[in-house]
């Protein structure tokens, strides 16, 4: 009797071993894309960190020529404070909304180096307008990267039959980094004079 069940218990215990290979397989490749995530908007994070940390140098710079800005240093300042409370909740959201406020206010206090010849002169704020422009040009390609790993990350946890694994992990899917409303519209920021 045990010798004409071998075929089924045979059969059962490929199958069986085949959806469990299956299971580790697909367990894995969702904690690769999650990782793939976290790395990338871990990449993005640094950069926009290194980004608002010029701004008060920048602030401090523009100061001594144009102390009666108050509003743009107020402004500047809500962003940066913004951006830390989102970054430190790892909130794509938050730091959308701040690099929005930032987008109205920094263009400002670029601009204000037209207006003030020896600010445009000076060599500290011609240094810190190019370091912005590469941080800028870095932080453009890795949203790029995390908004793609997030896509693929979420579309992942949403094709059947991974998302059954994916429901039993508790996979959430990841924000995009998109532009806020506000900022959809093209801000130029010349730093040729």
């Amino acid at each position: 009797m045990v010798a004409a069940n071998l075929p089924v218990l045979l059969f059962g215990g490929v199958i069986s071993l085949t959806v469990v290979m299956w299971f580790i397989s697909a367990w894995n490749r969702l904690v690769r894309l999650e990782k793939d995530v976290e790395r990338a908007w871990s990449n993005v994070d640094t950069l926009l960190q290194q980004r608002f940390d010029m701004i008060p140098n920048m602030v401090s710079i523009v100061k001594k020529y144009a102390a009666h800005e108050e509003g743009i240093f107020m402004e500047l300042a809500k962003a940066r404070n913004m951006f830390a409370s989102a970054s430190a909740a790892g909130d794509v959201k938050g730091v959308a909304a701040a690099e929005t406020l930032l987008g109205g206010s920094l263009p400002q206090l670029l601009a204000l180096s037209e207006a003030y010849p020896d600010l445009k002169a000076n060599q500290n704020f011609m240094a810190l307008q190019e370091d912005y422009k590469e941080i800028e040009d870095q932080v453009t390609d890795q949203r790029q990267l995390y908004n793609s790993s997030a896509t693929n990350f979420n579309t992942a946890i949403e094709t059947i039959p991974t998302n059954i694994v994916a429901g039993i992990k508790g996979c959430k899917e990841h924000d995009l980094y998109e532009a806020h409303i506000s900022a959809r519209g093209s801000v130029k920021i010349n730093f040729d004079g």
